[in-house]
Formats: C-alpha cells, sequence, structure tokens
C-alpha cells in the first residue's frame, strides 16, 4: 500500500523557536506512523497576500529559508514553502523538498514554468495550489505547464476550496477524482479549505471545528495527502489563527486519516 502524504505545520515561520518546537513535537508524535505516511514540515516565509497591509508577513526568504534548513537537518524532515517570482524558484528549490505556487498565482505562466524548471534542477517536487476561483477541470491546463518540463510523480494539486459567494468557501469532493486522472497527486488543504476570506474585516475567519470532517471526507474520495496548517496556540498565531489545528489535536487526526486511506486503499 502506497504511504499517505501530510504536510504540516504553522501558517508563518513565526519565529525559530516556534518552528523548532512545532518540528520536534510533529516528530515525536508521527513519528510512530512513518512506515504508513510521509510527513513533510511546512511553513511560509512570505504571506504576501494578506488582507491588511498591516498584518505580520514573515521573516523573509533568507530567514525563513534558514529555520527550514535546520528543520531538515535536526528533525530530517522534508520541507515545504510557497514562492511568490518567479526569480526566488531557484534559491528556495536549493533548500526546500517541495516547492509551492500560491493559489492566487496558480495561472501564472513563469511561476508553474520557473518552479518546474528549478524542482527538475534539483531533483524536488512541485505542489500547486488550485486557485478558489477554478473548477477542477481546468486544473488540466496548469497540470500541462508543468508536464512539459517534469514528470507525473513530481507534481502535485493541491485542494483548498472555491468561492462561494462572499467571504465563503465549499469543497467539491468529486474534485480529487478529476485531479487523480491528470495523473498527478491530489492533495487536500484541510485548514485553508474552512477559512472565511476576510470575514472578519482586516483578516480572515474560517471555522477550524470541520476540518475534521473535511479531511475525512477528502481521503475517503481520494485525496493521496492531506495539507494542515497547525500551531500550539493558535488563538495566538500571527496568520490564520482562526483555522490552524492546535499541535496537540494532530496526531488522532493522523491516526484517523490513516486509517480511512488504509480501508480505502484496499478496496
Amino acid at each position: 500500500m502506497k504511504k499517505i502524504d501530510f504536510i504540516i505545520g504553522p501558517c508563518v515561520l513565526e519565529n525559530e523557536a516556534l518552528v523548532l518546537n512545532i518540528a520536534e513535537r510533529l516528530k515525536d508524535d508521527l513519528g510512530p506512523f512513518s512506515d504508513k505516511i510521509n510527513l513533510t514540515f511546512k511553513g511560509s516565509f512570505d504571506k504576501a497576500n494578506r488582507t491588511s497591509i498591516d498584518s505580520f508577513r514573515g521573516p523573509g526568504i533568507d530567514k525563513g529559508l534558514a529555520m527550514l534548513a535546520r528543520v531538515k537537518k535536526d528533525f530530517e524532515l522534508s520541507v515545504l514553502t510557497d514562492f511568490h517570482l518567479p526569480s526566488q524558484a531557484s534559491s528556495v528549490a536549493e533548500v526546500v523538498d517541495i516547492l509551492q505556487v500560491p493559489a492566487f498565482l496558480c495561472r501564472q505562466t513563469d511561476m508553474i514554468v520557473e518552479g518546474s524548471k528549478a524542482c527538475k534542477t534539483h531533483d524536488r517536487v512541485l505542489n500547486i495550489k488550485k486557485g478558489q476561483f477554478l473548477s477542477p477541470m481546468e486544473c488540466e491546463h496548469i497540470v500541462k505547464k508543468a508536464q512539459t518540463i517534469l514528470p507525473n510523480d513530481k507534481i502535485c494539486i493541491t485542494e483548498r476550496g472555491t468561492s462561494f459567494g462572499y467571504n465563503n468557501l465549499i469543497v467539491d469532493m468529486s474534485s480529487f477524482q478529476i485531479l487523480n486522472s491528470f495523473g498527478v497527486k491530489s492533495i487536500f488543504d484541510a485548514t485553508h479549505a474552512v477559512q472565511r476570506p476576510g470575514g472578519q474585516g482586516t483578516t480572515s475567519g474560517g471555522k477550524r471545528e470541520q476540518v475534521a470532517c473535511l479531511a475525512k471526507a477528502a481521503v475517503a474520495a481520494g485525496a493521496q495527502g492531506i495539507f494542515l496548517e497547525t500551531h500550539p496556540n493558535p488563538e495566538q498565531a500571527l496568520s490564520d489563527s482562526a483555522t490552524s489545528l492546535p499541535l496537540f489535536q494532530v496526531k488522532d487526526l493522523v491516526k484517523q486519516l490513516i486509517d480511512i486511506y488504509t480501508v480505502i486503499s484496499t478496496h
């Protein structure tokens, strides 16, 4: 049976102490599942699309990559971060195992091409977040851009919900079957999918209590991986505080998702 992928970490790399604390806890809690999961630590060095200009964006590319490099070295975890300009792809790929294209930039050809080139050079994986404004069928064109440079096993598409009116997202569970049909891996972003964009004025709101339900449904529907943002004290998180899962809840949820994935994979 293939392993299920888990991409887990804080929304933004707030500081090195927090990053190392979360990485250590994930390594300890999820280590016993290493024969069933591929674990990747995630964190953003820049949250370039914050609602307010006054919101915390992150430590920047140099400090952020240094933090992720230490996570790789100290805890032997693969790491993921997003890049925001085509010119950043190469330097990011020198450090991280998975380069991520943000949802709002998923149709930018230069982002896909430069990200794919950097992944090919450094033997990395490209994870493309599906934009909230796209149907899953339209992702075929995005995938084809990456496929001109990368093999299918180096490409992932992450579903994070679709805009539904104002300040709301919905998840079409048939999306995973469609994304898988393109020959690439489908991932479900369980925490951004419960976001309420701009729902609290200068910040985005969200419904954290729906994360587990949607994650379970996504795995049952064919998602091959789960993306989760977590924080020791979500209410104090400097980004996406309304949707980040409390760190102590991650282990139990991962165990439940492994159980569902095992059943689905054997039928």
